[in-house]
C-alpha cells in the first residue's frame, strides 16, 4: 500500500511519531480479507520501549466481524489523524496562490495477533485509566464485581500489532515562500485552530533537511 509523502512533509523521527499516536490514539484500522476491505474505528494503547518494537494494542466487540479477519491478514494499517483545516490563499502575501488543506497524519503498518485474557484485561485497565485521569473520582475496572468484569471481557477480542513500518505526513505549509506559513498560522489560530497553528509554528522552527 503506497502513501504519497513529498519530502518536505515527511516526518521520520520515531519519538515524534510515537508521541503523535499517543496524543491522537483513537485511530482507524484497515485490513483486507476474503470479503474485501474492513474498517473499524478504535482506541489504541501504545507500547513503545526505548530499544524495542512499537506495539499497538486494541480491542473489538466480538459482534464486530472485523476481528475474525485480523489474524489471517498479511498486513493491517492503523491511521491516526491529527489537527487539520482549510487554508485560504487570501491569508498569504505571495500571489497568485490557490487554496489547500493542512493536515497531520501517521500510518502504522504491521501484523495483528490476538492477545490472551490477562493482556486484554491489562490493556482495558490502562486504556480507561488514561482517559479517566483528571476526573474527581476516576472509574476503575478493578472496582467492578468480578462476575460482571468477566462477562464484559468475554464480549471483546483483543489484538496487538507489532509495527513494521511507520510513516508520518505533516503538511503544514512548509512549501510556502516568505511569511506565508506564519500568516496562515495566525489566521488559523484566530479561527480557533490553535493546535494546528502551534504545529505549523513548531515545524517552521525545525531544521530543514
Amino acid at each position: 500500500m503506497s502513501f504519497y509523502i513529498p519530502p518536505l512533509f515527511r516526518i521520520e523521527e520515531r519519538r515524534a511519531l510515537v508521541d503523535f499516536i499517543e496524543a491522537h490514539a483513537f485511530g482507524t484500522l484497515v485490513s483486507t480479507g476474503p470479503a474485501g476491505l474492513s474498517v473499524s474505528h478504535v482506541p489504541f494503547v501504545v507500547e513503545a520501549p526505548e530499544n524495542g518494537p512499537l506495539t499497538l494494542l486494541m480491542h473489538f466487540a466480538r459482534s464486530n466481524p472485523h476481528w475474525r479477519e485480523l489474524e489471517g491478514a498479511s498486513d493491517v494499517l492503523a491511521i491516526f489523524q491529527g489537527p487539520h483545516a482549510y487554508v485560504s490563499p487570501t491569508w498569504y502575501e505571495n500571489h497568485p496562490s490557490v487554496p489547500t488543506w493542512n493536515y497531520t497524519v501517521v500510518h502504522a503498518h504491521g501484523r495483528a495477533r490476538p492477545v490472551d485474557e490477562a493482556r486484554l484485561r491489562d490493556m482495558l485497565a490502562r486504556l480507561s485509566g488514561k482517559y479517566e485521569k483528571g476526573n474527581p473520582q476516576p472509574w476503575r475496572m478493578e472496582a467492578l464485581p468480578e462476575e460482571f468484569t468477566a462477562k464484559m471481557v468475554n464480549a471483546v477480542a483483543g489484538f496487538a500489532i507489532e509495527v513494521e513500518k511507520l510513516e508520518g505526513k505533516f503538511k503544514l505549509s512548509q512549501n510556502r515562500p516568505g511569511r506565508d506559513a506564519a500568516l496562515a498560522a495566525d489566521a488559523l489560530e484566530a479561527r480557533g485552530e490553535t493546535d494546528l497553528a502551534t504545529m505549523m509554528r513548531a515545524q517552521a522552527r525545525a531544521p530543514r533537511r
